[in-house]
């Protein structure tokens, strides 16, 4: 069995657009943090954050998360323990990248998603073939809440992937909550391919 590439996945809650295009915040969901946490386990990543400055927010993700690390969550369901164990919180994608990089000793490679259709600067089977390469850099994968990232976040990442409807939609509808469109990108990256 090969070693898991190094990737983490960040939920990004600041700054996201809105429906009219505004920069807002979004709240943290229950959802999201299970979620997330369940399907970056089974991909293998490396670890799971959930990216908000709202400081009771933080405080929320933290208390559900120790439940199910510490608590009695263990004990009632342990798959979803040792999904939970993954997920970490943090203010800014800045302190995210920090501590990816003191962790796999790199800085990570932020890759964008998006459901707009922008500047796909990489796609899925390149990213997932570089992924499985030996020593490969560690990787972010970003996804944001709300409409979406800003357009200045989408700027700073080192790459981004093809909206997911661009890719395989035939219908034209676009929607995808982003647990939906997430576990669709671990797959597409991560997923076993016979």
């Amino acid at each position: 069995m090969s070693a898991l590439p190094q990737v983490h996945v960040a939920l990004l809650h600041h700054p996201i657009l809105n429906r009219v295009g505004e920069i807002v915040t979004t709240g943290v969901t229950n959802l999201d943090i299970h979620d997330l946490a369940r399907s970056s386990r089974t991909y293998g990543c490396a670890g799971y954050w959930i990216v908000t400055p709202i400081a009771e927010q933080r405080a929320m993700v933290s208390r559900i998360t120790a439940h199910w690390r510490d608590g009695d969550g263990p004990g009632l369901h342990p798959q979803r323990a040792e999904a939970l164990s993954l997920a970490r919180v943090a203010a800014t994608l800045d302190d995210v990248v920090t501590a990816v990089t003191d962790e796999a000793g790199a800085r990570p490679r932020l890759v964008g998603t998006t459901a707009r259709l922008e500047r796909a600067t990489v796609g899925y089977d390149d990213l997932a073939a570089e992924l499985a390469t030996p020593g490969a850099a560690p990787a972010l994968l970003l996804f944001g809440t709300g409409w979406g990232m800003t357009a200045a976040t989408l700027a700073a990442c080192d790459m981004i992937l093809p909206p997911i409807a661009a890719s395989a939609g035939r219908t034209g509808y676009n929607h995808l909550s982003v647990r939906a469109a997430a576990a669709i990108v671990l797959d597409r990256l991560l997923g076993q391919r016979r």
